[in-house]
Parts: C-alpha cells; sequence; structure tokens
C-alpha cells in the first residue's frame, strides 16, 4: 500500500483516527435515516392534520363572509397563519431542495390526510413552510412554522458529536505523540551511533516495551564499547613490543658498516613499520575518535597537496555546503588511502565532492588501467592483492581499501568502485554529513 504514511506517528494516528470517523459515520446515519426521518414524519403528519381540520370546517361549517373565524381558530389552536385565497389555479412546482427530506415527508402526509391538489414551499422562506390546498371555491393558504413539520434542531447532536470526537482526538494524539517520542529518540541514537556519533542525553523512557528496548540498547553500546577499549588496549601493548624489536633492529644496524646487505635490511625494517602501522590501523578502526565538525574544502586541498608533493597530477573539485560532520583523523585516512592508490596507478587524479541534502559524495578518479568488474569488491577484502591490471611490484599489505571502506562505513556510509570517464577506476565515498 504505497499510499499509506511510512512515519509510526502518522500510522498510529490512522489507527486511532479512523475508527471514530467510521463509528462517527454510522451513528449519523443512523441518526438521519432513523430518529431524524421518524421525528420530521410525525410532525409533518401532526401539520397536515391540522390543516385537514381547517379544511373540513371551511368545507362543512357556516362561517364568516371574510373567514375572520377560520383565521382566529387557525392562529389560536394550530398556531398558523392562515388566509383565504379567492379560487384559481396553483402556482407551478416550486425547485426541490438539493436535501428534501422535509419536502418528501410533507408531500405525503397532505396527500394521505388531505386528498386535494395541494402547493408547497420548503425552500423560500428558511423560517416559515407555506402551504396552498385547492378547495372547491376558495384556496386555502397557511404559513407554519418550519419546527412544526421538520426536527430543525438535529444538527445540535451532530456539533455536539464531531466537537466532543475532536477534542477527544486532540488529547489522544497528544498522549500519542508522548508516546512516540521515545520510540523516535531511540531510533535516532541508534542512527547516531552505526555513523560513530556520540549518543548523548539518551535515557530509557516511554512504556515499558520502549524502556526494555532503550536499556537492551544502552547495554548494547556498553558491550561495543568495552570491546572496543579493550581491543584498543591490546593492540597497543601489541605496538608497542613490535615497535621496540624494530627499534632495536634500527639501533643494531646503526652500529654496523654501511652496505647493501645493511641498506635492504633497513629498508625491510621500514617496510615492516608500514605494515605494522597498517594492521593495527585496520584492526583498531579508529573508533575512539570523536566526532568533530571539519571544512571539508580545506581537508581536500591539503590531501592534495601531499599526493602532489609525489610528483603526481590531482585537481580538486568541491560543490555546497563546507561544513561536514565526521571523524577527522580516520576520515582524511580513509580519502587519503584511496588518492594515494589512485595516483600510484594513474598519471592524473580528479578529486571532486558535493556536500547536498545531508549526503557528502566524494568521486575518485584516476586514467589508470583500472580494474575488471569482477573484481570491483574483491579487492575490499583485507590482504587482497590484484594480480593483473594494476602493478603487482607496487609494496603494499593489501589494506588500504579495506580500512577505507572499515572508515566509511563506520560514519554510515560505504565505498563503491566503478568505471572512471578518465579511462581509469572511480572510488566514489558515500556518508551522511
Amino acid at each position: 500500500m504505497r499510499s499509506l504514511p511510512k512515519g509510526l506517528y502518522a500510522r498510529s494516528i490512522l489507527i486511532v483516527v479512523t475508527p471514530i470517523v467510521i463509528l462517527q459515520a454510522i451513528v449519523a446515519y443512523v441518526f438521519m435515516e432513523r430518529h431524524w426521518a421518524l421525528v420530521t414524519e410525525r410532525l409533518s403528519a401532526a401539520l397536515a392534520a391540522d390543516i385537514a381540520a381547517l379544511v373540513a370546517i371551511i368545507e362543512r361549517y357556516p362561517h364568516e363572509e371574510n373567514y375572520a373565524d377560520v383565521t382566529r381558530l387557525a392562529a389560536d389552536t394550530f398556531g398558523l397563519t392562515v388566509s383565504i385565497l379567492p379560487a384559481g389555479p396553483l402556482p407551478p412546482p416550486a425547485p426541490k431542495p438539493f436535501f428534501s427530506l422535509l419536502d418528501r415527508t410533507l408531500s405525503e402526509k397532505i396527500t394521505g390526510y388531505i386528498r386535494r391538489p395541494f402547493w408547497i414551499d420548503t425552500v423560500g422562506n428558511s423560517d416559515l413552510v407555506e402551504i396552498r390546498i385547492k378547495l372547491d371555491e376558495v384556496t386555502l393558504r397557511a404559513f407554519a412554522p418550519r419546527r412544526r413539520a421538520y426536527a430543525s434542531n438535529s444538527h445540535i447532536f451532530l456539533v455536539w458529536m464531531v466537537g466532543s470526537a475532536l477534542i477527544l482526538l486532540a488529547i489522544a494524539l497528544l498522549f500519542l505523540r508522548n508516546q512516540i517520542r521515545p520510540i523516535v529518540a531511540l531510533a535516532h541514537a541508534a542512527d547516531s551511533l552505526g555513523k560513530g556519533r556520540p549518543v548523548e542525553d539518551f535515557k530509557p523512557r516511554g512504556a515499558r516495551e520502549v524502556r526494555q528496548a532503550s536499556q537492551a540498547f544502552l547495554d548494547m553500546r556498553e558491550r561495543i564499547e568495552r570491546q572496543i577499549q579493550q581491543r584498543t588496549t591490546m593492540l597497543s601493548g601489541v605496538s608497542h613490543d613490535l615497535r621496540t624489536i624494530l627499534t632495536r633492529f634500527r639501533l643494531e644496524l646503526a652500529l654496523l658498516p654501511e652496505s647493501d646487505e645493511t641498506r635492504a635490511m633497513q629498508a625491510d625494517i621500514a617496510e615492516m613499520s608500514s605494515m605494522l602501522e597498517d594492521y593495527l590501523a585496520f584492526a583498531r578502526g579508529d573508533s575512539s575518535e570523536e566526532t568533530e565538525a571539519v571544512e571539508l574544502p580545506e581537508l581536500l586541498d591539503s590531501l592534495a597537496d601531499k599526493t602532489r608533493r609525489n610528483g603526481d597530477k590531482v585537481a580538486v573539485r568541491f560543490l555546497g555546503e563546507p561544513e561536514i560532520h565526521v571523524r577527522p583523523m580516520a576520515f582524511a585516512r580513509c580519502l587519503s588511502n584511496l588518492l594515494t592508490n589512485a595516483a600510484k596507478y594513474a598519471d592524473y587524479v580528479e578529486l571532486s565532492a558535493r556536500h547536498y541534502d545531508g549526503i557528502l559524495e566524494v568521486t575518485i578518479d584516476d586514467d589508470g588501467p583500472g580494474i575488471r568488474d569482477e573484481d570491483k569488491e574483491a579487492v575490499f577484502r583485507p590482504f587482497f592483492r590484484l594480480d593483473h591490471a594494476r602493478n603487482v611490484d607496487v609494496a603494499g599489505t593489501g589494506l588500504g581499501l579495506a580500512i577505507a571502506r572499515d572508515i566509511a562505513r563506520g560514519h554510515g556510509g560505504d565505498i563503491e568502485l566503478a568505471d572512471s570517464p578518465l579511462g581509469g577506476l572511480r572510488a566514489i565515498v558515500t556518508i551522511p554529513a
């Protein structure tokens, strides 16, 4: 059902409002068709009976020449304003109202009680109903208050029904909104945690089930943070121990005479240090860093300048809001890994970014050899190395793209690879910012 609302609050309103509207519609229909029609029928019958009595008096009993006794009797006894008109044709039928309950009911009762030609007007005057009865010698003209033939105060019931329903709905929606608010807060907290942002001022609130879900979320967050802290502590110890051994190797090599062998060993140690940093960065995930506001154009320019210092050609383009909220060092490492990977295998790189509607999209294009479609997902696996297209002689650990995607997903986004218009590879980083 695509037409149904998607939000929980809107759907809850629909669940509450729909039965009330249907119930009121049924009650109003029954009231109109039964009570209103029945009351109108009885009032119209009484009015037709009064007019029938006046007709009988006019036709069967003697009366004054100007029918003053009849008009006086009608006013005093029946509450009708009556006049006697000369005999003549009745006026043409008046237009029927859209809602013709009174017109239809009164016509039926006059036909049943009087059985004479008649003409009625229930539209002309809002407070009076005009009735004309054609007799043998004269025409009886009577004006009756509309309330004598019609249940005119029935709208009060509808006003009370609709008014009370609106008040109760307003109260229900107010309480419903208060019940939905903790669920929305839980969703925002989970979203912030998924994007690596701090979850502040979140407490279990609302109904019992919502409190249970909120407490489960807090327990999960605590376990994740404790696990990350334990892993970070362990990796710090491992890093310290390994760096100590590498430093010892450097000192021992520094004491030896310089030769081709010592220079080769120093290069191996430097490569091992670089590999160690990559392993630790991948395992650590940089999740302990806090989210901060970053000026994206400055970050892109600094990364491009760093790449240009290595002799590579890099062009930078940016559109949209300059400020983003990310973990600065982690996000810079993500883009740096992608930019470095592109610069290794290409002569020209384009770094472009767009920030629109809360979404940051960074695109890195190069004119290198590219990657086959079947390998564009495999290259994100840790320690995966291509054996074609890209140069396998270039040193590396096979963790650059894995670290970059891990950082992007830690921000609630992702990285995709595609063919570049420049002929090489395109890396697209998309994160909510």
